[in-house]
């Protein structure tokens, strides 16, 4: 059974319909680094189910929570502090554009 789990991940990536990150994004230090890539992803995404700012901000909660106990505390908090700037950025694009 245990074998199964993890063939179900590997199912899930290989066949969700989620969007499609750059490689190592939440690997970078900087939280504007990540918020800038996520947010790039998220506009050129044809996949996306929800808004911009949705979209987004549920792709790094999952990181997040894959990462479970093992994710260190320091990428922890710049993930965080990612969400936040996400948050900023996508606000500051839909003033921009007009749109959603």
């Amino acid at each position: 059974m245990a074998g199964k789990k993890k063939r179900w991940v590997a199912r899930v990536q290989s066949t969700s319909d989620a969007m499609d990150l750059e490689r190592g994004v939440f690997k970078k230090r900087s939280a504007k680094g990540i918020a800038k890539s996520v947010l790039r992803s998220v506009k050129t995404s044809r996949r996306r189910k929800g808004t911009v700012l949705q979209s987004g901000i549920s792709m790094m909660t999952y990181f997040v929570n894959r990462g479970g106990a093992k994710l260190p505390a320091k990428q922890r908090r710049t993930i965080q502090a990612a969400k936040e700037e996400y948050r900023k950025l996508a606000a500051k694009k839909k003033g921009a554009s007009g749109k959603r």
